[in-house]
């Protein structure tokens, strides 16, 4: 079965050419993610037998049709209207294969065809993407419709190939906001502080409107224990509504009765919302946002310099210079885009013990460091008068590699840390990184699992663990910090563990390198080490492959993803600028970091 690839000629918005430009393609020429050209389903044709039009129905969900009226000519007048396409979607590596039809027995006059392949991942109902590894096997029964075998049973969703679903979703974050507890007291603006949550929409079906009521619909089941939305329950778009942003980049949004209900400052949280997604995937810079009712009476407008009190990341600081341990042990400094380091002010930079591990906090005016055996932590001022003092934290583990994993700060000021102690494992937080330790729990760990490192995200809902698993492999997993209890008493879990860069064994280092992206470096089975980027859902970032280096044992990136990567290799400390190769900064010392 074939498709059929129509070239579009986009300026401003896309028609239909009045000549040429329709060919007939087979699968394995399908248009690439940026391509103009839109693919269409070709309907079945006469005489067709079962296994055919089950191959011809797949073919056709892989169109750019928004209701998929080409695919629902395959199927029964009745099922054609109770197929639900969007329950879910299934990512296969090589896609779809329909076997052999099988004809009904005890007398029926129908075949039954299997259709089966490797699943990857899954789509929810809520645009989640999820890896999931395993066989996918869904019968389908076809029965014969005026002389024609028409599919009278199948599923409901898609079953996709990877390359099709790169071509036809393409992927957003919505943003939602932090839910920090009596925590967002901590600091200014602690209610306003918007996270990434990833989904996946199709690409060329009606984008902005499609993006904004998948923001309305909510944030995606993980994400919503830790984030919440500015929107009264039940807010949608205005019926017939229809949106883009016009030649100002202003975007209308019309809601109805219950997103009107909203006061001037819900409805300020509310427009910021939009325009923060809505900016993330347009090639215009998004101008302002204005909410109106049903009606077109306008509740509030925002323009995107009122909109940068909301703007994500803002509790990631500036990152104005990048750190690491030298040669003689004390935390050292690159200003900038400067090749020369110094040892950095205070106790840290003096050398009185010698330090391992070193992470500094996002206002870049306190530092953490783990002795170089990776038994204490010390926590001191990047101020020439501060002192040492006593470590707030000692392991008792007794060997190297069971101690402290290297610290790090979230944005509101806590610092995080864990101890691999294999008699005592434990994952901790000391509140404004002074506090006595409290350890917090994390249910999806194994009895046989310890966290080996950790990086949390700025936000303070997002952190990031490598696992080292019972066989010895490490993997990256992704868990939300839960906050609950009062500021005497807080409880605070890291919950509902889910994995990151799955096509890795074995995770050698991962940092945070954007909203919603880290950068990994790992190995897969029987190949060499990479370094990728990738999204927090799981999903391979759509990044270019980055060069490759030598035995990389750490990595740090900025969730300012203007900085430039560095690495920890056998070749010393390496800088990787936008749009060039590794640079090395010193071919000693160790532990590079961004603040956090």
């Amino acid at each position: 079965m074939q498709l059929l690839a129509v070239g579009l000629l986009l300026s401003g918005c896309a028609s239909m050419p009045d000549e040429g430009g329709v060919d007939r393609v087979d699968s394995s020429h399908r248009a690439d993610p940026d391509s103009q050209v839109r693919v269409f389903g070709v309907s079945p044709q006469k005489g067709e037998r079962p296994q055919q039009i089950v191959r011809g129905f797949l073919e056709a969900t892989t169109s750019d049709e928004a209701t998929f009226s080409t695919a629902k000519k395959y199927l029964t007048e009745r099922k054609a209207q109770e197929w639900e396409p969007f329950v879910s979607t299934s990512v296969l590596s090589d896609g779809p294969s329909p076997g052999k039809a099988r004809k009904d027995s005890g007398g029926r006059r129908g075949y039954t065809v299997e259709v089966s392949g490797s699943r990857m991942a899954e789509v929810d109902d809520k645009h989640a993407y999820s890896p999931r590894e395993g066989d996918y096997r869904e019968n389908f029964h076809l029965t014969k419709v005026r002389g024609e075998w028409r599919i009278d049973q199948l599923p409901d969703g898609l079953a996709l190939g990877e390359s099709d679903f790169q071509r036809i979703y393409r992927p957003i974050n919505n943003y939602y906001y932090a839910r920090l507890g009596t925590d967002a007291e901590s600091i200014a603006g602690g209610k306003n502080v918007l996270v990434a949550d990833p989904v996946y929409l199709r690409r060329r079906i009606d984008p902005v409107t499609s993006t904004v009521k998948a923001l309305l619909s909510g944030p995606t089941r993980w994400f919503d224990p830790v984030v919440t939305s500015s929107f009264p329950r039940g807010t949608r778009l205005a019926r017939g509504e229809r949106l883009s942003l016009d030649d100002s980049g202003a975007l209308s949004v019309r809601l109805n009765a219950q997103g009107a209900e909203a006061g001037s400052a819900r409805c300020a949280r509310m427009a910021s919302q939009v325009l923060h997604t809505v900016q993330g995937q347009a090639s215009a810079k998004v101008s302002k946002v204005r909410l109106a009712g049903p009606d077109g009476r306008t509740l509030c407008e925002r323009t995107r310099e009122q909109a940068e009190d909301y703007e994500p990341g803002r509790l990631n600081g500036r990152a104005s210079r990048q750190y690491f341990v030298d040669e003689d042990h004390r935390v050292a400094a690159f200003d900038g885009n400067s090749d020369e380091p110094r040892p950095v002010q205070g106790a840290l930079g003096r050398g009185e013990t010698e330090l391992g591990a070193v992470a500094v906090n996002r206002a870049e005016q306190e530092g953490a460091a783990v002795s170089r055996a990776g038994r204490a932590l010390y926590v001191a001022r990047l101020a020439e008068d501060s002192k040492l003092g006593e470590p707030v934290l000692t392991s008792k583990a007794k060997s190297e590699k069971d101690r402290l994993t290297a610290p790090s700060w979230d944005g509101l000021g806590d610092l995080w840390i864990a101890d691999r102690d294999p008699d005592d494992p434990k994952l901790l937080r000391l509140r404004g990184g002074k506090e006595k330790p409290e350890e917090v729990a994390v249910p999806g760990l194994g009895e046989d699992e310890r966290i080996e490192s950790l990086r949390i995200a700025s936000d303070g809902v997002r952190m990031a663990l490598r696992i080292r698993q019972d066989d010895g492999k490490r993997t990256l997993k992704l868990g939300r910090v839960q906050r609950a209890g009062t500021a005497e008493r807080p409880e605070v879990t890291v919950a509902e563990l889910r994995p990151l860069a799955p096509q890795f064994e074995d995770v050698a280092a991962a940092s945070w390198a954007g909203g919603s992206r880290l950068v990994v470096v790992g190995r897969e089975s029987g190949s060499v080490q990479q370094i990728q980027y990738t999204e927090t859902d799981g999903s391979a970032a759509n990044q270019p492959t980055l060069p490759g280096i030598n035995d990389v044992t750490g990595v740090a990136a900025s969730e300012d993803e203007s900085k430039p990567l560095l690495a920890d290799s056998e070749d010393g400390i390496l800088r990787l600028p936008p749009d060039a190769n590794w640079k090395t900064l010193t071919d000693s010392g160790t532990s590079p970091a961004y603040p956090g």
